[in-house]
Parts: structure tokens; sequence; C-alpha cells
């Protein structure tokens, strides 16, 4: 995709909108033609149509596409909002109110293009390995864009500390949680403790371990903008909220030790996630046979792996659980990131 694009013929708009992308950092490609516009419509990151060429470019009859934002000064009339839904607009943006929520969407232009994967990966039983293999999902997906482990179990090791990014600086979900809004996926891509283009959202020792719901979904929705994979280390118990995180996973990823109790354990895991995500069972372990575990807990098999020499080791080190570039460790990640498309 190319530069936001502003459509208006109103010079104070205009110098207005290039203030505006100039706070961002952003660069704008400003003309006053809607022929020109309309050739550059498809291929723009973001569209700012000024009130005053709404209803002309309305009139072209534009392919419907994302991100189309008609932008007026003052008072807005409500013949406005009917052209704005002729012309597939996601909303009306007022000036000077809506100065800094311009600020954040042209901000964000560069990650507009590609929403990222999400993969969410919750233990079938206690002590299943869960945020270890988040983690070296994290670690194998950096290999490929800028990546990121959101940790939403309070009663986890932390997925900071399984990185070694625990004496990064960064914001965490304490800080995060004191926030309104909507977050620009640049900001917060550049404000998580990271290294190697891994990051990690993960919570400050002592703090309040309480997720509030606005900040799941800001979190998850600027992650999934500024990154090209998104990993959520999942809780254990049932709830709405990790219903909903799951939800929003292109994949949830089941990790179940090879053993009679461990898959029992992972059955019920599935069954109460099954009407809300696309599941697939991680089998930790050998023994027991794919097929059969896969009729039990009536999701796929993604991959079987065996334990990983210096794992322990490798963690407290502050390399993450990752060390080595082989191993069955890396071997269920890049499965699992296979399966996720």
């Amino acid at each position: 995709m190319s530069s936001p694009l502003a459509l208006t013929r109103d010079p104070a708009l205009l110098a207005e909108l290039q203030r505006l992308a100039a706070a961002a950092g952003a660069e704008l490609v400003a003309t006053e033609d809607c022929a020109v516009a309309l050739r550059s419509w498809p291929s723009a990151a973001v569209v700012l149509i000024g009130a005053d060429l709404a209803e002309e470019m309305a009139a072209l009859a534009p392919d419907r596409r994302e991100q189309v934002h008609v932008v007026s000064w003052g008072s807005v009339p409500d013949s406005l909002f009917r052209i704005a839904l002729a012309l597939g607009a996601v909303d009306v943006a007022q000036l000077p109110r809506s100065d800094r929520w311009l600020i954040e969407l042209l901000a964000d232009w560069e990650e507009t293009t590609q929403d990222g994967a999400v993969i969410g990966v919750i233990g079938g039983s206690g002590g299943a390995g869960a945020t270890v293999l988040a983690c070296a999902l994290g670690q194998v997906a950096a290999g490929q864009g800028e990546a990121v482990v959101i940790d939403t179990d309070p009663l986890g090791p932390g997925v900071d500390r399984m990185l070694g990014l625990e004496a990064e600086f960064g914001i965490r979900w304490d800080a995060l949680q004191q926030t309104t809004g909507r977050l620009s996926a640049r900001s917060f891509r550049e404000a998580l403790p990271r290294r190697d283009r891994v990051g990690a959202l993960s919570w400050t020792p002592g703090a309040d371990s309480t997720l509030q719901p606005f900040a799941i979904r800001e979190a998850l929705s600027a992650a999934r903008r500024g990154h090209r994979t998104v990993i959520v280390d999942l809780p254990r118990q049932r709830g709405g909220l990790t219903e909903e995180v799951a939800a929003r996973c292109d994949l949830v990823a089941v990790v179940a030790p090879a053993s009679v109790c461990g898959v029992t354990s992972a059955e019920r895991v599935c069954r109460w996630l099954d009407p809300h995500a696309r599941i697939g069972v991680v089998l930790r372990g050998r023994g027991l046979i794919e097929e059969e575990v896969a009729a039990i807990t009536g999701a796929p098999v993604l991959v079987s792996m065996g334990d990983q020499r210096g794992l322990d080791e490798a963690i407290d080190v502050g390399l993450g659980p990752l060390r080595k570039s082989r191993g069955p460790l890396m071997r269920a990640a890049r499965a699992v990131l296979q399966a996720a498309g």
C-alpha cells in the first residue's frame, strides 16, 4: 500500500491534515481532483475525504474498501453522514475534536497493510508447558517478522521472564490499564520490552494482576495491526474474558502431556473451547497414538514433541526456551505456525 491520501479543496482543512500527518510521522499525499483520488483509491493505506468533496466523490461510486474516513470542520450536518454511508466510510471525523484520534490513525498507516496472525496457547493440564511453547512460538515467528507474546495468565511464570526480558524497559499490563482510547500499533510495538523482533506484554511483579476487558481488547487490536505474529498465553480458568480472547485467535493450541490423565484433562479444555475457537492439540511426550488422542479430544493433533534438552538452563540464562535452531521444541513451534496459516 502507498501513503495516506487526503482529498479536499479546503486549504485550511488541508493544512490541518498535513500538520496532523507530520505529528504522526506519516507522509500525506494530497489532491483536490476526485478523478486522481479514484485512481489512487485501491492502493492508499488510508483515505481522508474532506466534507467539501465527499458528495462529489460519492457520485463516482468508488469500490468499497476499508480505512475510508470523511473529515469535517466544526459541526457535522446530518446529510454528511448519509454521504459517508454512500462512500462506505467508516466514520465522520470532526476537527479539532478528533485531532488525537487522527494522529493515531495516521501513525498506524504502515501497519494497516495486513493484520497479523493471532495464535493462542493454553495448557491442557497444569504444568503442560503452555508458556514455554508460547515463548518458543514468539522466538520462531520473529524470524519472519515482528512478533509479540501477550501474557493473559496472571498465575503463570511471566512471558517476559521466560524470554529473558524481565529487566528490559517497557510497558506492562499495570501501565497499559491506566490508558484509554485507541492504541497506536507503532507506539504499542515500540513501547514493549523486546529483543530480536520479539516483544512481550506481561505483569509487573507485585502489581494488580486483574485484566480489564477494554485493555486486552485494545492490546490485541494494536498488536495485530503492528506485528506479523501475535502469541497469546491463555489462562486455564473458564470465564467470559478467556473465551473472548480465544475467539479472537486464528488458532488455539492446547498443550497436552502424553499421558492418560493429561489427555483426559485436555479433552475437557478442548470441549470448553470448541464453540469459541479453532483448536488443535500439541502432544508433549511419546507413547500415545495421535489418532486416538484426536478422537478423545475432538481436535486434530498438530504435532507431537519430545523433551527439549537444556531447556531450563536456556531460560535461566535469559536466552528464552529456544537456545538452539533445532530440536523438538523448534519443530513443534514451526508446525503450529504452519497450521495457523
